[in-house]
């Protein structure tokens, strides 16, 4: 199949349990409905993490449908993914730009720098690993180490909405009715709404929280009126990337993570599709690398594979790559919606404290899934040392300093757990 170019398979295909494969896809409307629904499934997320780094939540979305779609032109359009707003960058990026929130982040620039840093040395990693294959990188980041530091990320996250977002009795409390409503939403429901689990309980906490305050005069009132005033389109807020030689040795390491990242998920889709998309690791590091520079040039966050998305595929057995392509699309016009941006600024801070809660949980439980599915044996010395002191290291913000640079929480934690499984490994 050459770029831009699928078999088309009939919808009854799905209904006699089928699969439609990454060079396949269904007939146009229904490949644009599924695509709307991974833009949907990747939205809560994407938001989310801008927010909680004080960027423009516009931008976000718009570099997000960029990335994509560079991506998908990097691999061939034979690997199916969407790129979105990746997690791994916030508590770096918070520590380089002494971010405080809530609001924009008025050292921004500084953080841009970083994550161009970390696109090129991501970048450098897809192109030797084209080069060479990937049996060095599994060897130096085998189950252990990556189950480690995807599960530091949401650890060491876990102070900003527990101290950060909650400036009152009131907005604690409604932290926790967030958290609750996205746990029914998750056991309770089903289908797609079970698929949209953060995006519908913070839809539900949001409601509750403005009868309670709006209605009841309890807490801080929802205000609308921005939303009211937007335009429905207009330009982002894009913002210029400013190179310090610490921020950048301080965020460029998140590369490491992201390897790990888009490792897992191109050894998950080929696991489901049947497919060994390992020749295209390279060009995946590259497209996801080159993205990240994209996003950071103009304000957006550095973006990864997603998970959400993986899981879509999962249930609806679609891997077709044209479903990313309206999505990434989409996903570009609704960034020129100052609306859109209008709106994501009236969420509650305690609503969005209490969705916070729930995402870093799940990306620390990711990261024992890790463990799970790969049969990490904790019996092995090597292996319990190495998952122990990483946790510690990341969560505790173990923090090394070299002269006037200091490399602390989720960047120690990395490298740390990479070279003491190295020494360990030694004895084998």
């Amino acid at each position: 199949m050459g770029l831009l170019s699928w078999t088309e398979k009939p919808a009854s295909t799905l209904a006699n349990g089928g699969v439609i494969g990454p060079d396949e896809r269904l007939p146009w409307p229904q490949t644009t409905v599924m695509g709307v629904q991974h833009l949907i499934a990747m939205f809560g997320a994407t938001v989310l993490a801008p927010i909680l780094m004080g960027f423009d939540a516009n931008v976000a979305i718009l570099m997000s449908g960029i990335g994509t779609l560079i991506f998908f032109f990097m691999t061939k359009g034979k690997v199916p993914s969407y790129l979105g707003s990746s997690f791994a960058f916030i508590g770096v990026v918070i520590a380089a730009s002494g971010y405080a929130g809530p609001g924009p982040n008025a050292n921004i620039g500084v953080a841009l720098g970083g994550i161009i840093a970390c696109g090129i040395v991501y970048t450098l990693i897809g192109a030797v690993v084209q080069a060479v294959g990937t049996g060095w990188i599994e060897r130096f980041m085998p189950p252990v180490v990556t189950g480690s530091v995807v599960a530091v990320i949401g650890l060491n996250l876990a102070h900003i909405p527990i101290k950060n977002m909650a400036p009152t009795n009131f907005d604690a409390w409604m932290q926790g009715v967030t958290f609750v409503c996205v746990a029914l939403v998750a056991v309770f429901s089903s289908g797609m709404l079970q698929r949209l689990l953060i995006l519908m309980g913070l839809v539900v906490a949001s409601v509750i929280y403005a009868v309670l305050t709006n209605g009841l005069g309890l807490g801080k009132p929802v205000d609308l009126s921005g939303l009211v005033s937007a335009a429905w389109f207009g330009m982002p807020n894009f913002s210029a990337p400013v190179f310090e030689v610490n921020a950048m040795l301080l965020i460029a390491p998140v590369a490491v993570i992201l390897v790990a990242e888009n490792l897992g998920h191109i050894k998950a889709v080929t696991a489901m599709t049947g497919k060994n998309l390992d020749k295209y690791m390279g060009r995946a590091f590259m497209g996801d690398g080159v993205a990240t520079i994209v996003a950071g040039s103009a304000g957006g966050t550095g973006v990864t594979t997603y998970a959400e998305n993986i899981g879509v595929m999962a249930a609806t057995k679609i891997y077709s790559t044209a479903i990313f392509v309206v999505a990434g699309t989409m996903a570009i016009v609704l960034g020129f919606s100052p609306k859109f941006g209008a709106l994501i600024q009236a969420i509650p801070l305690a609503v969005m404290g209490g969705v916070s809660i729930v995402v870093f949980g799940l990306i620390a439980v990711a990261g024992a899934k890790i463990w799970v599915d790969n049969k990490v044996d904790f019996s092995n010395n090597k292996n319990l040392l190495v998952a122990a002191i990483t946790l510690v290291l990341g969560t505790g913000e173990y923090t090394l300093k070299f002269g006037e640079f200091a490399l602390g929480g989720i960047g120690t934690a990395t490298f740390g757990a990479i070279l003491l499984h190295a020494l360990l490994n030694r004895k084998s």
